[in-house]
């Protein structure tokens, strides 16, 4: 059986079994494959449609089943455990399996999100935290499915502020063992992937505590349940039952009373206790260690924007497609009627977020590629290593809240036609939503982006609570240091032309559309440093300090992050072979950038960045390139890698367009 741990495919660059697509959209594939493309290829190569599309009439529990049988398959075909160590059949890559898990979200996301509960998240807190007695004795059985597992760290009470978890872990020194307990009732573990129904063991998060010691958020394997999926003693689970969308996962609760493992069971990598009973850590810092622990699982984060991306580019392409063959309308000229993709409001609707898509697609494949360069690297870069957490903190929130607007206006460019549960936007729509809010609320993770930028990377983001965050600033910012993401050189040179050309020349320059994005962005941190160093200055509170600039914070996080997504799109167009894919690219981010603007273009006059007579021909421009684009649509649909086979939507067949 062919299966994705094979090296490369079999298959021409970009294309699926028996796929008819374009040689324009080919190329497009192959451009935004990045260093695993054939990854890519190899699944839409080995995945049959049949586990990548769910049936959305399916029952709560045949939505499990079905997904926990979908699970089994791409785990044989290797799609699971290519991040795992390679001792135990892994291929060592987590790059890697951050595309796996973008290929799963191409299909169902109740099967993507539980194999990241199994693989990334359970899975993924014994190989980052744990030793080598805990792989030894636990990732074979979690790599081939037979322990099922969950990962047990949001509680009622306490959700982003992992830190002030209640649940308790506390040391019997007399038999050498951990106490798991959940002493009060907002400690009880809630909307865990898994504990519905399935997981037999869990990752628990809790304070641990030795003698009178408390020492902060650790985490623990502690069994569930029996074989027999009955409760182990001192454990109660519940099932969450129905949701808003994730059918096929059995998200549940957990309690503890009292529950008692071996000590071994602590995963100890950054701090556990010994034989003689004493905790013992190589990072002193309390909060520096938990932030450490959290962040061995940023690829749980950068997993999250590539399934977030995968969502949105699957609705837009069901739009798009479905925009090429309904007609609404006569027209002279048209025969029979006017196609809807003709319409400019239309265009207007799918190209921009088109070219956002494509644009998330150059940024992801960067973001994984570092992930990967950083995992190889003999010695770790502290700095580095925090740019790259606050990153893909960016990357989670721009993607998500970028898949939740962009399914619901797909949908409604289908009208309705794309309400029909058949036509695959309904079961999309309710499944990506949650998106938004697992592994870290986006506005959460926006403002820790602001943070890595105000203490440019010096500081992890557990080192300094609001108050030393304010006084950080206000004693050592010394204004934004825009730091370049890729192609160093080119950028430069751009920005460098655009500024000795007139404004006329410009409204296509990319040099001109880098230097406005870095413009905003350093204008709109720095204003957050300096209101900031005021109100620290007029002896203000420093947590209304910060909650009072939490609107320019969140700006400051996007527009940064805008940039750097930006920057990933010119360097991918540099790198691209094919001259007409380049070039049909150019167009597309030439969209990407104006629509932004626009979008923003209030501020820029606000701020004389630019005349009210620019910002109309911006909008101007922005009608021209959708226009122009037009004609694309067909490959630029092909080029964001879906098979129509794995879309689901009836109303794509051609014989319903018969006449």
């Amino acid at each position: 059986m062919t299966t994705l741990d094979s090296t490369k495919s079999h298959l021409e660059p970009g294309a699926g079994p028996g796929e008819d697509i374009s040689e324009l959209g080919r190329s497009l594939r192959k451009t935004t494959g990045g260093r695993y493309g054939y990854v890519r290829d190899l699944a839409r190569d080995i995945l049959p449609p049949e586990i990548m599309v769910r049936r959305a009439d399916m029952s709560i529990q045949e939505a499990r089943d079905w997904c926990r049988d979908s699970l089994q398959i791409l785990t044989d075909n290797g799609l699971s455990t290519s991040g795992y160590p390679t001792e135990f059949g892994g291929l060592g890559d987590v790059g890697r399996s951050a595309v796996d898990f973008e290929m799963a979200a191409h299909g169902d996301l109740s099967t993507t999100v539980k194999s990241g509960v199994q693989f990334g998240l359970f899975g993924g807190a014994v190989v980052n935290l744990g030793t080598q007695w805990h792989h030894d004795t636990f990732l074979a059985d979690i790599m081939s499915m037979a322990l099922p597992g969950c990962y047990a760290m949001t509680e009622i009470g306490h959700g982003s502020d992992v830190a002030s978890l209640q649940t308790t872990l506390n040391y019997d020194a007399e038999t050498s063992e951990l106490v798991v307990n959940s002493p009060t009732r907002l400690s009880q573990k809630a909307y865990i992937g898994g504990a519905g129904q399935d997981a037999r063991m869990a990752v628990v998060y809790g304070q641990l505590w030795v003698g009178e010691d408390c020492h902060g958020v650790h985490a623990a394997m502690v069994p569930i349940r029996d074989e027999n999926g009955a409760d182990l003693p001192g454990v109660t689970t519940g099932d969450h039952g129905a949701k808003g969308g994730l059918a096929g996962v059995d998200n549940g609760t957990l309690l503890f009373d009292h529950v008692r493992v071996p000590r071994q069971m602590l995963l100890n990598r950054y701090g556990g206790i010994t034989e003689d009973g004493v905790y013992e850590s190589d990072i002193e810092n309390p909060n520096r260690r938990f932030f450490t622990m959290l962040g061995t699982l940023v690829r749980g984060r950068i997993s999250i924007a590539a399934g977030g991306g995968a969502a949105a580019r699957k609705a837009l392409s069901i739009a798009t497609r479905y925009a090429t063959m309904r007609h609404q309308f006569e027209a002279p000229g048209h025969d029979p009627e006017v196609l809807l993709i003709d319409y400019l409001a239309h265009q207007r609707k799918l190209f921009p977020g088109i070219a956002t898509a494509y644009a998330l697609m150059f940024a992801q494949n960067e973001l994984v590629e570092r992930l990967q360069t950083l995992s190889e690297a003999p010695e770790k870069d502290q700095e580095a290593q925090r740019e790259l957490e606050t990153r893909a903190a960016g990357m989670k929130a721009m993607s998500t809240r970028f898949a939740n607007d962009k399914i619901q206006m797909a949908r409604e460019a289908c009208g309705g036609a794309g309400y029909m549960a058949e036509n695959g936007f309904t079961l999309l729509r309710r499944d990506a939503d949650v998106f938004a809010t697992f592994e870290g609320d986006n506005t959460v993770l926006l403002q820790l982006v602001a943070k890595g930028l105000l203490t440019n990377y010096k500081e992890t983001f557990g080192d300094l609570d609001s108050k030393g965050m304010v006084q950080f600033v206000a004693r050592s910012f010394g204004g934004a240091v825009i730091e370049r993401t890729a192609a160093r050189p080119l950028i430069n040179r751009l920005i460098d032309a655009a500024s000795r050309r007139s404004e006329e020349d410009t409204l296509l320059d990319r040099g001109w559309h880098l230097s406005m994005f870095e413009d905003r962005e350093r204008h709109v941190l720095e204003t957050v440093a300096n209101r900031m160093r005021a109100a620290s200055k007029a002896g203000k509170d420093s947590f209304d300090t910060f909650n009072d600039v939490q609107d320019h914070v969140l700006m400051a996080a996007r527009t940064h992050m805008d940039r750097v997504i930006l920057e990933a799109f010119v360097a991918g167009i540099d790198a691209c072979e094919d001259p007409h894919a380049a070039a049909l690219l150019s167009k597309v981010c030439d969209l990407y950038c104006l629509s932004s603007l626009e979008t923003d273009a209030g501020w820029f006059q606000q701020h004389n960045r630019m005349s009210a007579t620019r910002a109309k021909a911006v909008t101007a421009q922005v009608n021209a390139c959708c226009k122009e684009l037009r004609s694309d649509a067909i490959p630029l649909v092909e080029g964001m890698g879906f098979p129509i086979e794995w879309l689901g939507s009836s109303m794509l067949t051609e014989d319903r367009w018969t006449r």
